[in-house]
């Protein structure tokens, strides 16, 4: 698959007419170049990881979560507010408690927003890719009411929530990058949703609910429980990848919170093949070429969007593959 995607990033240089070598020696450098290029690309991995695994759960469950932006910002935005008690509180939390307990509430905000989706479809049959994507547009519109409202730093001026302490925000491994201990927690996440999903019970009833509703009904398995379950798992996944940007990166909450994160975790998770493990290796290739292009881009003004064109041709690639190998089966099969 990686090597697919580089040919896909060889071809879309001499699409934009960019000299190959020297476009792919000027990405590698600002990917990996020093130990401050392999600092952007761990960050910018990070929430694509995240969102990845979360696109990948509820996928496997069959509820195809296009919401992870949603639910990303919903997360931060109940982290902003659990700082607001626990670190701008009369009696402030001790740091590490803070922190710990803001992760969790941005888990549960991204998990709630999920389920509000699942809920749509398990009790009301509402689409689930609808009512996420209208989801989307409903936390951006409660992100800008949050931090221009309840909020706010305390000096009104601009809509921004209160900078962290520095105490409260995850200890970086040097003052000179961005890199922090919360780089570790996805890799931790991915290997946690594999042995979820491939060797716990609950994983293969989720599985098969997605693979085969009916069949799973005929086990008497409740597939609305496995839905809602992998929706909320997914939810949880996009809030905490909001809740580590937020506490680890911008230490407080504007408008422009959202970075797209949650819409970019589709194509990690499709070029993961929606496996948990596949999807470290996608993360990495797209946050290298965040970080690559922004290297780029100083020499090009194709650099800036590059990476959006490979996700996009990739995605299409991969999608039309799927329905050529299945169509192929199918034929077999008849």
């Amino acid at each position: 698959m990686i090597g697919g995607l580089i040919v896909v990033l060889v071809l879309t240089l001499l699409a934009f007419r960019l000299p190959v070598g020297e476009s792919l020696k000027m990405l590698a450098d600002g990917a990996f170049g020093d130990k401050f290029a392999i600092s952007r690309t761990a960050v910018k991995a990070c929430p694509l990881l995240l969102t990845g695994l979360g696109m990948v759960v509820a996928w496997r469950s069959g509820m195809y979560n296009i919401g992870g932006e949603g639910q990303f910002i919903v997360g931060g935005v109940f982290g902003a507010a659990a700082a607001k008690f626990l670190a701008f509180g009369p009696h402030p939390a001790p740091a590490w408690v803070s922190t710990t307990l803001i992760l969790l509430s941005c888990c549960i905000g991204g998990a709630f927003w999920a389920w509000l989706a699942g809920w749509l479809y398990v009790r009301r049959g509402v689409a689930v890719v609808i009512s996420t994507i209208l989801l989307n547009f409903v936390a951006l519109q409660f992100l800008g009411y949050c931090v221009s409202g309840p909020l706010q730093q305390s000096k009104m001026q601009v809509p921004l929530t209160e900078t962290l302490p520095d105490a409260v925000m995850l200890p970086k491994l040097s003052r000179q990058m961005d890199v922090h201990l919360g780089t570790m927690l996805p890799l931790i996440a991915a290997v946690a949703v594999f042995i979820y999903l491939y060797r716990t019970r609950p994983g293969f009833c989720l599985r098969l609910v997605g693979e085969n509703p009916n069949a799973a009904r005929a086990s008497r398995i409740d597939a609305s429980r496995y839905q809602l379950q992998g929706m909320m798992v997914s939810g949880a996944l996009c809030g905490l990848a909001g809740g580590i940007e937020y506490v680890g990166i911008a230490g407080q909450l504007g408008t422009d919170f959202s970075q797209q994160w949650g819409f970019l975790g589709i194509p990690v998770a499709l070029l993961g093949a929606l496996h948990p493990l596949a999807c470290v290796g996608s993360s990495v290739f797209f946050g290298a070429l965040f970080a690559g292009s922004e290297n780029l881009a100083r020499f090009t003004s194709a650099g800036a969007t590059l990476v959006y064109i490979i996700q996009a041709v990739a995605v299409l690639g991969y999608v039309g593959i799927k329905a050529y190998s299945d169509r192929r089966v199918a034929v077999e099969a008849g």
